[in-house]
């Protein structure tokens, strides 16, 4: 359980749930803490920023519905996805050079196809990557990947298609796993070691949202008249920052995302790196996007930033950060990046921590689910998330290791994985990187507005008879409704489905591909990203044509043969009764046979 050490306010609507400056816009209870306050226990330069070309059709849903991973969170019975479509879904993962433009694309049991699975699996919202373009790392090619490079690669990645470095085609990708799942921005940072790069991807568009004209930066500078620290940069690979848009209609406020990788190493030297940088990082955090608690951004006139910022984040848009910091704050044996990272210079203090109010913000201390263990490369806790607790509560947060998750519990996108017989999922985190993801669930404060009005079905009506094996199925429109979905079974259950379609924009849909003379039912659900509302009635029945009732009179009688003999003489395609396109004297047979059962 998270404890925390010194009582705080809350917002009322926000309950606890346990368990260089540049850059490119794209066209409680309280919660427990940990002995150190601040982190929270959870129990068992100018980036390139642009937009998948898969975007323009899919990604319009995907900007106003939040969805989740699986139905709902239950892991035992491998289901990992998000308790509320609203949740804020935020993943950091190393992936330890498995996604570079020189990667085996193609072999399903591969760095690749682990990592492309596990992204499928748990679907965030935004996820977070360190370690990525590096080629030589890969063992597959030299160097590292440019930023457009490396954002076609995580195209490929979520997409498939032609892969234009390695030829061929891609055959393994995250939709063919999750299809519709997307994370369509993309942002790479344009700061690297010579090794790799760190990337934000998102579900929602980047948009500036301080008013200096950028929605994101590769790194940023600090100057020397900082207070209390000596100014700098984000370390030795940069910390990249993301403004996010979300969608006004389901969320009060918008959402600011961090994310790097600090220096690596053991030496006085490595760690003196990994503190200053995460100084730096904290006073960007506190100073820039928050004010300081002054109302203005960059209060000292300390960060560098052309044109400068105008205003600070709104109460309602919280600032998520983490990465690799290289060092396990709970073994290190000082106030390390993490403690810095969430509470500043003073553990505790009501006016340098991190959060919005100045209070400690939270870094997590996940979990693998079934087993506990803490540790997400090797025997440390590398791989953070911190949040702003004022602003947005954890639902959740866990780590992802298959090796530690039972057979019948891996997540469907995964269990499969690996080679036979031992192709059960075990192997995925083994065969995609070194690092074991962090994934975690923020509940923020929600828009007014409401669920989808109530509409009633319209055609065909309940009960409709003779209704044609290919027809225009319509609703009433759904007042606040972004979508609908609808489906078509054989049962009333809706369990043998023989046609959907979704998302539709509009209140109709051409159905077909169904039988002559057959039972179905219908329902369609009304979406937004406030949640569905289901039609009424909730399911409606029809029965397809038979073309037994020749003269329309509603009956299948004797003297419907009088009737066919009539429209066959005319080429009626009434007469047609056979479908298939032609009027003969086959439509006779198929005639009796309507006629026998009774079909109109």
């Amino acid at each position: 359980m998270d404890r925390q050490l010194q009582p705080r306010r809350r917002r009322a609507d926000l309950p606890e749930l346990t368990g260089a400056h540049a850059g490119h816009t794209c066209t409680r209870t309280s919660p427990a803490r940990s002995e150190r306050s601040g982190r929270a226990f959870n129990q068992p330069s100018t980036g390139v920023c642009t937009m998948s070309r898969h975007i323009l059709a899919a990604s319009l849903t995907a900007l106003l519905l939040p969805t989740s991973a699986h139905a709902q969170w239950d892991p035992a019975n491998a289901q990992w996805g998000k308790t509320a479509p609203t949740d804020i879904r935020v993943m950091t993962w190393n992936v330890q050079d498995g996604i570079t433009s020189t990667a085996d694309k193609s072999n399903p049991v591969s760095s690749w196809a682990a990592l492309v699975r596990t992204v499928a699996a748990f679907a965030p919202d935004v996820l977070i990557l360190q370690e990525a373009g590096d080629n030589s790392g890969n063992g597959t090619g030299s160097g590292v990947d440019s930023p457009s490079t490396l954002a076609t690669t995580l195209d490929l990645f979520f997409h498939g298609g032609n892969d234009p470095f390695e030829g061929g085609t891609v055959s393994d990708y995250v939709q063919l796993y999750r299809p519709g799942y997307d994370l369509p921005y993309i942002f790479v940072s344009t700061n690297t070691d010579g090794f790799n790069r760190n990337v934000i991807l998102s579900r929602w568009p980047f948009a500036d949202l301080n008013g200096d004209g950028k929605s994101n930066t590769s790194d940023f500078f600090i100057g020397p008249n900082a207070t209390p620290i000596n100014g700098g940069d984000g370390g030795i690979r940069g910390y990249m920052f993301a403004e996010i848009d979300l969608p006004d209609q389901t969320y009060l406020g918008d959402l600011v995302i961090g994310n790097g990788h600090l220096k690596a190493g053991g030496s006085g030297n490595d760690f003196s790196q990994r503190l200053e940088a995460a100084q730096n990082i904290w006073y960007y955090v506190r100073y820039f996007y928050n004010g300081n608690g002054t109302g203005s951004p960059d209060p000292e006139a300390a960060v560098s930033d052309i044109p400068p910022a105008q205003n600070v984040l709104d109460a309602d848009t919280p600032v998520i950060f983490g990465g690799d910091l290289n060092e396990d704050e709970e073994t290190n044996g000082r106030r390390g990046p993490a403690a810095w990272f969430a509470q500043g210079p003073t553990q505790g203090d009501s006016t340098t921590g991190t959060d919005a109010d100045g209070t400690d913000g939270l870094y997590d201390m996940s979990a693998e689910f079934f087993t506990g263990d803490l540790d997400t490369q090797g025997s440390s806790k590398l791989d953070t998330i911190v949040w702003q607790d004022s602003v947005t509560q954890r639902r959740r947060s866990f780590i992802y290791q298959s090796a530690a998750t039972p057979i019948s519990s891996q997540p469907p996108e995964i269990a499969d994985f690996g080679f036979p017989p031992a192709n059960n999922g075990t192997l995925a985190s083994s065969f995609a990187s070194d690092h074991f993801p962090v994934i975690a669930d923020f509940i923020v404060s929600l828009g007014s507005a409401p669920l989808p009005g109530d509409f009633n079905l319209l055609s065909p009506a309940d009960n409709a008879t003779k209704v044609g094996t290919l027809f225009n199925a319509s609703w009433e429109t759904s007042t606040d409704a972004d979508s609908y979905a609808i489906t078509v079974a054989t049962d009333p259950g809706l369990t043998n489905v023989v046609y959907s379609a979704s998302p539709l924009p509009t209140p109709s849909a051409i159905v077909f591909g169904l039988n002559t003379c057959t039972q179905y039912y219908w329902s369609v659900t009304a979406s937004n990203g406030i949640g569905d509302t289901v039609s009424t009635p909730a399911v409606a029945s029809f029965l397809t044509i038979g073309y037994g009732d020749q003269n329309d009179d509603g009956v299948v009688t004797a003297t419907d043969f009088t009737a066919w003999i009539s429209n066959f003489n005319a080429n009626d395609p009434i007469a047609d009764v056979n479908q298939d396109g032609m009027v003969t004297s086959a439509d006779f047979t198929a005639w009796i046979a309507a006629f026998n059962a009774g079909c109109p």
